[in-house]
């Protein structure tokens, strides 16, 4: 039996690896059994692989909180073989075989980004408590692997890459039009600090009013007072050309992504980045960090610029939208680069790591 937390099915980010790996995990093992924790109604709306194997039980306890660590060793059953946690806080009263994915070590290595010292001081104790209990450790990149032993240098051999992969979704051209009328450029993510938007804004602005392309921004905005009031007050000032869409359903984010003239990620800190992954996938020039995880998945297909430096993002941003021949190039050589993600390969690889430990 293997029981899985699949709370954050429906979140950014996590719900996206539980989405696309554990349902290729429970068809790819046949011979296991499953136990799903989570909400049955969005794991069935969601459609995964249900039968005799798979059993769900509720779960509602919310991520980072003490319910949690009431709740879930409560509803994992007794013969669980293995308890699959796809992000870091585990529970700590389990004390069975377990296998954890680190997406990023975000919370240690930028603490003053965090939002609170508290924050820093659960993840640094919650992080020691998963390498000193956890069988095996799945991160999302070499990057975050090489971060996590920077940190916890003594726990190296239990860790194991696994790249994410990217939707074949995504290289299908979208059958929607145009979802905004003027040229644009595209930033896709959640609005939190390290996605470094004020650095992207004050970019754009110097470069008003001599760029014809909008910025369009696509994320949730829910808590920017709390995490960085700045981009909202700069971007209200200019309303006709910084558009915030707020969260989009998946056919029309392809749309604009499709559509746009260069899709930019100035992101400080990224585990992996599918964003840009994403945006090479649909044919998409893309300009991203020079840091973090950003050169391990873009390689040589995306223009680099230093995220700490607004001078530094309005130039390479210029050098791209005025040159036509580098858009070509950068979308023939984004398409070959996301070719080499799939999810299939994560879900193989997850697959023959799990196998090794029942």
């Amino acid at each position: 039996m293997i029981t899985i937390d699949v709370r954050f099915i429906s979140a950014s980010g996590i719900g996206t690896y539980i989405q696309n790996v554990i349902p290729g995990l429970i068809r790819t093992l046949s011979n296991q059994s499953f136990t799903l924790l989570g909400d049955p109604n969005e794991i069935e709306r969601l459609d995964f692989p249900l039968g005799t194997r798979v059993k769900m039980i509720k779960a509602s306890s919310k991520m980072y909180s003490l319910q949690e660590q009431f709740e879930l060793p409560k509803l994992i059953p007794k013969n669980t073989n293995l308890y699959f946690s796809p992000h870091y806080p585990i529970p700590l009263a389990y004390r069975g075989k377990l296998l954890t994915t680190v997406h990023d070590v975000f919370h240690l290595a930028m603490p003053q980004l965090v939002g609170g010292w508290h924050k820093g001081l659960y993840a640094k104790w919650m992080f020691k408590q998963l390498l000193s209990r956890a069988d095996a450790i799945i991160t999302v990149s070499q990057f975050t692997k090489t971060e996590l032993c920077h940190f916890f240098p003594a726990q190296t051999e239990k860790i194991h890459p696994i790249l994410l992969g990217v939707d074949q979704e995504w290289f299908k051209p979208s059958p929607l039009q145009n979802p905004h009328p003027r040229p644009y450029l595209l930033f896709v993510g959640n609005v939190k600090p390290n996605k470094n938007l004020l650095a992207l804004l004050k970019a754009y602005i110097s470069m008003l009013p001599e760029i014809e392309s909008d910025l369009v921004i696509v994320g949730k905005k829910q808590g920017f007072m709390s995490v960085d009031a700045a981009v909202l007050n700069l971007a209200t000032q200019y309303p006709s050309r910084i558009i915030f869409t707020d969260f989009l359903p998946k056919d029309i984010l392809k749309a604009y992504m499709d559509h746009a003239t260069a899709f930019v990620f100035p992101s400080l800190y990224e585990g992996f980045g599918l964003p840009p992954l994403e945006a090479m996938a649909s044919g998409t020039p893309t300009i991203v960090s020079n840091c973090a995880s950003m050169p391990e998945v873009c390689a040589d297909a995306s223009l680099y610029i230093n995220p700490l430096s607004p001078e530094d993002i309005s130039r390479q941003i210029g050098l791209l939208i005025n040159n036509f021949e580098l858009q070509c190039s950068l979308k023939i050589k984004g398409l070959e680069r996301a070719k080499l993600f799939s999810w299939d390969k994560t879900i193989e690889q997850t697959a023959h790591l799990v196998s090794q430990l029942m």
